[in-house]
């Protein structure tokens, strides 16, 4: 039996580890329960669970829904409440969105936990610093997300086997071919519907723009240690090749399935075993084609935006995404057109100041500055 300290139950990560756990009761226990604000979910999953410990982030509805919270069940809200999640538990499932999800990571690190690791801004941000914590204390780092997951298993489970090149495989989202006058047309509702994924609004929106690609790029020079120039992307419109890794003898290995984030999210959990998550047998006969086009920098901003923050290193991509996440949110709050998103990025990469990473602390300067620089430049559209 695995027990699992769940973050960021409510969202669509976290709902899909509690199928893993429905699925799997003999394997799986959730000994606690952290979410932001979604209270009526986070009800739902605190009475069918009964964790140990549960968190509401948000203040205000903690108090509101703390009457209704079933015997036998710790709760707590507030900030701290919901990182004291972390020490219950044998491994730490992070499934936080955004930079908050930062912080949860350390302090698994910090209490010597495991990490399946949902939360992109962890390496994004911080990836320099968790890497040393982790290798320092010699943890478990468990990707979940689909594209580092299959490098993972095409690598045998080890962060360290060589390589000669990671192939990253994108979907391409909703507007690949889109030309540059459409793409000022483009609406937050046509920009939600992803072709083949269904995602919370946030990542959605990051991979219609590509920046998404951008993050996996950026985690994976820091889950693998590899230099840029051995990270590869590709589009794979059908999503039935997650990711690709080129050994020295010219071989490639591939992991294939239908896009079901159950698989990533379970194997995380479950490794080196394998149990059935309820994903249908690949159908090869009547599968199809399986394409591969070209993801070309410069046609894609954002994407090149991440590169170069990437590229800039020290505390730019801290930088790059504290104005990504004011950026996705003003345009879905139709404030700025798609294009803006870009531009936005940009202006604030300009004028971040570069800061080497050594502490939380330096990150969350940067966070709360380039969210800053991008709320001014929106403010003077």
């Amino acid at each position: 039996m695995k027990n699992i300290a769940l973050i960021g139950s409510t969202g669509s990560i976290g709902r899909q580890v509690c199928s893993v756990a429905r699925r799997h009761p003999d394997k799986f226990k959730i000994r606690s329960l952290v979410a932001n604000s979604s209270a009526e979910v986070f009800l739902q999953q605190v009475n069918e669970f009964r964790p140990e410990y549960a968190a509401l982030v948000d203040e205000s509805v903690g108090k509101r829904i703390a009457g209704e919270i079933p015997d036998g069940v710790k709760f707590a809200y507030g900030e701290k409440a919901a990182e004291e999640a972390i020490s219950y538990g044998d491994i730490a499932f992070v499934a936080a969105t955004g930079f908050a999800g930062l912080k949860y990571s350390l302090r698994a690190i910090e209490e010597n936990k495991p990490i399946a690791l949902a939360n992109k801004e962890t390496l994004v941000c911080g990836g320099e610093l968790v890497m040393g914590k982790i290798k320092e204390k010699q943890l478990d780092l468990m990707p979940v997300d689909s594209e580092h997951s299959a490098l993972w298993q095409a690598l045998h489970f080890r962060a360290d086997a060589p390589f000669r090149r990671l192939i990253i495989t994108a979907s391409g989202g909703p507007f690949y071919s889109y030309t540059a006058e459409q793409l000022q047309n483009v609406t937050p509702m046509s920009a939600l519907k992803h072709p083949t994924w269904q995602m919370g609004a946030k990542i959605t929106i990051d991979s219609a723009t590509l920046l998404n690609k951008g993050f996996e790029v950026i985690e994976a020079k820091w889950l693998y240690d590899a230099p840029l120039s051995k990270i590869h992307t590709l589009v794979q419109p059908e999503s039935i090749i997650h990711s690709m890794v080129e050994f020295d003898d010219g071989c490639v290995l591939a992991q294939m399935s239908y896009p079901s984030m159950e698989l990533p999210i379970q194997l995380a959990l479950t490794y080196p075993d394998r149990y059935d998550c309820g994903l249908k047998p690949m159908d090869f006969e009547t599968l199809g084609s399986i394409r591969f086009l070209p993801l070309e920098r410069k046609r894609f901003p954002c994407y090149d935006m991440a590169l170069y923050a990437a590229e800039l290193g020290d505390n730019y991509a801290c930088a790059l995404n504290g104005a990504g996440e004011v950026a996705v949110r003003a345009f879905l709050e139709e404030r700025i057109a798609f294009t803006e998103i870009a531009n936005t990025i940009e202006e604030a990469l300009k004028k971040t100041e570069r800061a080497p990473v050594r502490d939380y602390e330096t990150l969350l300067a940067t966070d709360l500055r380039a969210r800053a620089l991008a709320n001014e430049y929106i403010q003077g559209k």
